[in-house]
């Protein structure tokens, strides 16, 4: 008798168990292809600087009976379930004044239940985004001098519905003083208050908002046929000084864009740019805008701040490449539809190409400074990613959802991501190869204009699959694209052959280039990547062990600490020394490391000196990468 009632007992639960699992795959609508009545309006109140609180009241139109809402998850330009749920906070929900219960999905942890009283036409809405407090908690956001407002984190909507069909009125309470920069229209004022015209819900998601006290508009494109402007917020008002020289170079992003695409996609478009060391780094596109952000000095000390100046180029490109032109499987109905990311080596992977390229041609860098950049990429794909071997390109079009962009053991095999840089080596292999094919006469400049410059002033999605981009190629110069790009997207080998086919051969040498002086300068970290095979901090934190290199055999890790090498006290001179002192020797690099709070000695075996990357100029063969780096 006990084992039958025992059984039965199973068989309820697990009825119980399925009967709730149908419920909750049911239980938020659809996404239906109709109109939605009415205009949610969405209020922030951005003033609660001591707090770094958002607070938001929302009215959505609805209907009596059953209403989810959802928080969006799938975040554009994350490519990723990066939707920061965990900082929403206080949901209370009225229709008529009266409160009403909500109840969270049981397995849907962004949608919210709520059953809307006869008599209601609305609900409304009040909440806080609890924006991070430190660093450890996410991206900082609010400062004392500067709001950066992403409309993702501070707004619901209703499930059932694409976002682009629901229409929304937005508002912002700046604090005093601030002004601000937004892709955004504005509609009215009222004291502190902006409302902006109304838009809907995809596009105000995708027209985020820099507010500080320190802000300067310039205009990028006086005697353009669609405004451009740069929206600068600071920590500082020094840093809002910009010298002549370096706001034609702006301009020239802007021209070079222009004379790379012959068509716009925006009918206005405003770079955000924040100079600060305390709002979080960001670098993020938008149709008709972009985040970005740069150290204070950026623009009063121009000649040393050149790395990471390709930001502003990479971010505007997207406004052709991932905004107006997608894959399809990124085209999605909803901010909460699970989006695909199979086509990102070409969404990221050419928009990398294009933003050291464009960079270039504008002046944003030197000739020299974007071939010096190229070198470390190309190194990557030689010698810095033994992760090829058991992963590709293709594979980690999954990262953004497998990762998350969190801190990984070992980067260069776990690979993390590679869709952007080794997706640049295969567009410039692509260049050259259609240089190759056509005698210097056709080259990616053609791919581009064919393939995102058409239809100039539109900027509804137009989405593309694989197949479109091999026949965009053969329309250039007949190939067998289809196959050429499948095996080295899907391939174990890095790819080095734009490099060499475009006239420059990589190379190796004891001497760093200006890239990595920056690089090593900016992050307070000394590089020895492609020599002993390990990078460490400037307090002799290692951070990253190539594997199976010298650093790695000797049972050097990421997490160790090094205290002393060849027993006298760490800095990063003294081991560049000693990696120059071993070479051509039979004594090891000798290391005395600290892994939590055990002490040992690690020698490594590496005898070939200091190796940094760099690319030389092969004489017999034509400088296509000196042409494609030439202002137009």
């Amino acid at each position: 008798m006990k084992s039958t009632l025992l059984a039965s007992a199973l068989l309820a639960a697990l009825a119980g168990i399925g009967a709730s699992a149908a419920f909750a795959a049911d239980s938020v609508p659809p996404v239906q292809d109709g109109p939605f009545n009415g205009t949610v309006k969405v209020a922030v109140d951005a003033t609660d600087l001591d707090h770094r609180i958002l607070r938001v009241k929302e009215t959505v139109p609805a209907q009596p009976g059953k209403l989810t809402l959802l928080f969006p998850e799938w975040i554009p330009g994350h490519h990723s379930p990066t939707g920061p749920i965990d900082q929403f906070a206080g949901l209370v929900v009225k229709a008529n004044g009266q409160r009403l219960e909500w109840v969270r999905d049981e397995y849907n942890v962004y949608a919210f239940h709520v059953d809307v009283p006869a008599g209601a036409s609305s609900v409304d809405l009040e909440f806080q985004t609890l924006t991070p407090q430190d660093t450890r908690q996410g991206r900082i956001v609010m400062t004392p001098d500067m709001v950066n407002v992403e409309w993702n984190h501070v707004a619901l909507y209703p499930a059932g519905y694409r976002t682009d069909k629901i229409q929304v009125e937005p508002s912002v309470k700046f604090p005093a003083g601030f002004q601000f920069g937004t892709a955004l229209e504005q509609a009215s004022k009222d004291g502190d208050t902006v409302t902006f015209k109304n838009i809907d819900f995809d596009n105000l998601v995708d027209s985020p908002i820099f507010a500080g006290r320190y802000f300067k508009r310039v205009d990028l494109d006086p005697n353009g046929r669609s405004p451009v402007h740069l929206n600068i917020i600071a920590d500082n008002a020094k840093s809002l000084e910009i010298k002549p020289e370096a706001l034609e170079i702006h301009r020239n992003l802007v021209k070079q864009m222009d004379k790379l695409y012959g068509a716009r996609h925006y009918n206005h478009y405003d770079f955000l740019l924040a100079l600060t060391d305390k709002l979080g780094g960001i670098g993020l596109e938008h149709h008709r805008s972009s985040e970005n952000s740069a150290s204070p000095n950026y623009f009063t000390e121009w000649d040393k701040s050149w790395l990471g100046r390709d930001l502003l180029a990479h971010e505007y490109n997207h406004s052709w490449d991932g905004k107006y032109r997608r894959g399809a499987d990124s085209d999605m109905p909803n901010l909460n539809t699970p989006m695909g990311d199979s086509l990102l080596w070409v969404y990221e992977g050419q928009t990398q190409f294009w933003g050291n390229v464009v960079a270039a041609r504008s002046g944003l860098v030197s000739q020299d400074q974007a071939r010096d950049l190229l070198a470390l990429v190309a190194a990557t794909y030689d010698k810095g990613r033994p992760g090829l071997a058991w992963r590709n390109i293709q594979d980690t079009t999954n990262d953004p959802t497998i990762a998350q962009r969190r801190p990984l053991s070992y980067r260069n095999y776990q690979m993390s991501e590679d869709y952007y840089s080794g997706g640049q080596m295969i567009w410039l292999d692509v260049d050259t190869r259609l240089r190759e094919l056509t005698k210097n006469k056709r080259s990616l400049d053609d791919f581009a204009k064919a393939f995102f410059g058409m239809k100039d002033g539109e900027w509804n999605v137009n989405a593309y699959t694989f197949e479109d981009v091999v026949s965009t190629l053969n329309g250039i110069a007949p190939y067998d694209w289809a196959k050429y790009l499948r095996e080295r997207v899907d391939g174990h080998k890095g790819d080095l052959e734009g490099i060499e086919r475009g006239g420059w051969t990589l190379v190796y040498n004891d001497k760093p280039s200006d890239a990595v002086k920056a690089f090593e300068a900016r992050r307070h970290f000394t590089d020895l990547t492609y020599s002993a095979g390990f990078s460490v901090s400037a307090k002799g934190d290692i951070a990253d062990v190539r594997w199976d290199g010298p650093a790695f055999n000797a049972g050097l890790s990421p997490g160790m600490h090094i205290v002393a090498v060849n027993g006298k006290e760490f800095d990063g001179d003294a081991l560049k020394d000693a990696v120059t002192a071993a070479k051509g020797t039979a004594a090891p690099i000798e290391l005395l490391v600290k892994n939590f709070d055990s002490y040992k000695t690690v020698k490594i075996e590496y005898h070939d000196g200091l190796k940094y990357p760099h690319l030389e100029r092969d004489t017999s063969k034509p400088d296509w990468i000196g042409q494609l780096y030439k202002a137009k």
